[in-house]
């Protein structure tokens, strides 16, 4: 199934359920060269036969520059040229560098994903952010530029590995909890393994996914105004996901229930929507609390794209399905974090 997003005055088109195979017919004219990890290219050696592939290393450990120039140092012994079409194939990590590789070899070429992890399909391979870390600090460098296309072969979901799929479901909890309350009760009737279990349940979960950030990213694609609610538990989950080496669903998690907390305190969340968020995390066996050293993590928080001056833009709800950006002092913010940090007050899942 094919369904078109107009984002700018870019078409972006997905497809749905369908064949990594088709690539080669819906870009016959075109020059594709892959880009894949490790993981991913031994599970799946078979789909990339006689095919131009770019390798790299796995994990977020190399989602930093170095891994861009070796990339663009295949493409010049590949003579990639500026009709040449670039593929990602892997998670956010290797959409991630795609796209910020293709946009600026030869000034930009095309390039297009194939999301193969749950988190890659419903958030990272969406939106037209592309980039690498610097250090500890993520996303620090990179641009918005949008794909061709986002081509969704579920076969590849075969081989992810079940933290893998935990990992994907902190973004789709996000998405409810900020955007759409219907999917967030919908969500609390299921478990994990229902998903996992039907692809029809699937396919249709992941569409609505697609469809929630792709309106948004068409409506805000430079990220003045709504689609900043998309940050909703980054602010805090970025600091801490580098710093302490965890999966980016389960930092997100942890995230997500501190700016639950903070909405409670400073926008009036009732208590029992912030209780629901916790409850529906730890039912997808996502984490909802992590130790860890808050004065590190604060420094790290203070290179956040999101802040502005003294202030730092942070993502709030006002009730579940609803959520809204407020600038709070770095003080306020400074205040809040020690104190939460210190006492314990999230429950360890």
């Amino acid at each position: 199934m094919k369904e078109t997003f107009r984002i700018s005055s870019k078409t972006v088109s997905c497809y749905f359920d369908e064949a990594f195979s088709q690539l080669k017919n819906l870009f016959s004219d075109v020059k594709i060269i892959y880009v894949t990890d490790e993981n991913v290219f031994r599970q799946h050696a078979d789909k990339f036969q006689s095919e131009k592939v770019i390798v790299i290393k796995a994990g977020e450990t190399f989602k930093q520059q170095p891994t861009v120039d070796n990339i663009v140092e295949r493409l010049i012994a590949l003579k990639a040229d500026r009709q040449t079409l670039l593929v990602g194939v892997g998670g956010g990590v290797v959409t991630d560098i795609t796209g910020y590789a293709a946009s600026i070899y030869m000034r930009g070429v095309r390039f297009g994903f194939v999301p193969t992890t749950i988190l890659a399909m419903v958030d990272a391979a969406i939106g037209g952010k592309n980039g690498v870390d610097v250090g500890i600090y993520k996303n620090l460098v990179g641009c918005i530029r949008q794909p061709e296309f986002l081509l969704y072969d579920y076969t590849f979901l075969q081989t992810l590995p079940k933290e893998e799929w935990i990992n994907g479901f902190a973004e789709i909890i996000k998405h409810a909890a900020i955007k759409d309350a219907d999917l967030f009760a919908a969500l609390q009737q299921n478990r994990i393994e229902d998903y996992t279990s039907s692809g029809k349940a699937l396919d249709e979960l992941i569409q609505q996914n697609v469809k929630i950030k792709m309106t948004v990213v068409a409506e805000d694609e430079f990220e003045k105004c709504d689609r900043k609610l998309l940050n909703f538990g980054h602010t805090l989950g970025h600091a801490i996901e580098n710093s302490y080496l965890l999966p980016h669903g389960s930092a997100i998690s942890v995230g997500m229930v501190a700016a639950a907390v903070l909405s409670q305190q400073v926008n009036n969340l009732p208590a029992e929507d912030a209780d629901a968020l916790q409850q529906l995390l730890q039912q997808y066996h996502l984490p909802v609390y992590q130790n860890v050293e808050a004065d590190k993590i604060w420094q790290v928080l203070l290179m956040d794209k999101k802040k502005l001056g003294d202030d730092i833009q942070f993502i709030l709800l006002d009730q579940i399905g609803k959520a809204k950006v407020m600038s709070l002092s770095t003080a306020a913010l400074k205040l809040f974090f020690d104190d939460y940090f210190k006492s314990g007050k999230a429950v360890t899942a």
